[in-house]
This record gives structure tokens, sequence and C-alpha cells, in this order.
């Protein structure tokens, strides 16, 4: 059990049967009444973040979260299928629980897996992935302009914006967070 006190950004907490993560807080001690904690919490499986204010003092259940380094093997179409290196457990994840990302994933990536209570809450992709060019439309000589971007679609399917030098078969590192070109590897 922790208390109100122990707060601090990023502390898991269970609350009314969900799991929160504490985005921020603030201790306020009125000059009347008792004193109290103002939070914003974010919602480990749906991402809403609310406001919530407890008294000082309160005691709250922390939830131990787990973390674990899996490989990603296949996609049946509807689930990811991920591999604990060190047991060889095969673990299903949907396709919203690893989030708009889940395109860039490629055989073989290694991705963090967050567990709390033996159910899977969260799926962090690496910071960048290496992809290769393998459709694009060719650029056109004399078309120099800075910034200038066009489509192109990675091995694992994905379509993102590349810079007019970009052709088929070269290989491009992208931003998993927001699948922006990077640079070419």
């Amino acid at each position: 059990m922790i208390s109100t006190s122990d707060f601090k950004n990023g502390l898991s907490i269970e609350l009314d049967g969900d799991l929160y993560t504490i985005i921020e807080f603030q201790h306020v001690k009125p000059g009347k009444g008792g004193a109290f904690v103002r939070t914003k919490l974010r919602n480990v499986q749906s991402g809403l973040v609310i406001d919530r204010t407890f008294r000082a003092g309160e005691k709250f259940e922390q939830a131990i979260i787990e973390r674990k380094d899996m490989q990603y093997i296949y996609n049946d179409g509807h689930n990811y299928y991920f591999m604990d290196q060190d047991s060889f457990e095969q673990i299903p994840i949907s396709t919203e629980m690893i989030g708009a990302s889940a395109d860039l994933l490629k055989e073989g990536n290694s991705v963090e897996v967050s567990f709390c209570k033996e159910q899977v809450i969260g799926v962090q992709l690496p910071a960048t992935v290496a992809l290769q060019v393998v459709n694009t439309v060719p650029g056109a000589k004399g078309n120099t302009v800075s910034g200038a971007m066009k489509p192109a679609t990675v091995e694992t399917g994905a379509e993102i914006q590349v810079p007019l030098f970009i052709k088929e078969g070269d290989i491009i590192r992208i931003t998993t967070s927001d699948k922006k070109y990077q640079e070419r590897v």
C-alpha cells in the first residue's frame, strides 16, 4: 500500500478496479480545511486522462508492472504474436493494443511488453525501425524543391512519406511514434 505522500510521476496505482499512471500531481494545503492532492491520471487500458483529487494520507494499492523484451514472430490477421525469449512462450496481442504503428513491425523485431497481474497492458515499440522501400514512384530529375515528399511503401506494407531522392530498394529509418521518415541507412 502507498499513500498520497508517496506519489511521483510515472507511478502506477489501482483505482476503482482499473490501472492508472500518475501524469502529474500537486500537494495543496489550503489555509482552512485539510490538505489534499490534485492529480492527473492516465488509464493504462483506454488511455483516457482524468483529474482526481484525494485527501492527504489516503492509501492505494500500488500496481506492480512487469516489463519483458519479446520478439515479434507473426501476424494472423487479427492478432500479433510475440515470443518471450527466455521461456519461448508465445502470446497473442490485438492490433488495437499495439496501436497505429503496428504496421511497422517486422518479423524478428524486439518490443517491450508491459504486464500487470499476468495481463498485457501495453506494447512499446523501439523508437526507430529500419525498413526497405519496396514501392515508390521515381523522383523526376530537377524536382529538388526542398522538403518535397512522395509516398512510399515499405516491406511491412506501411505507407509513409519520403523525400524525392529515395528509390526502391533503399533502406530507411522510420520513427515508430509518428511514422515519419528519419534518414536513409
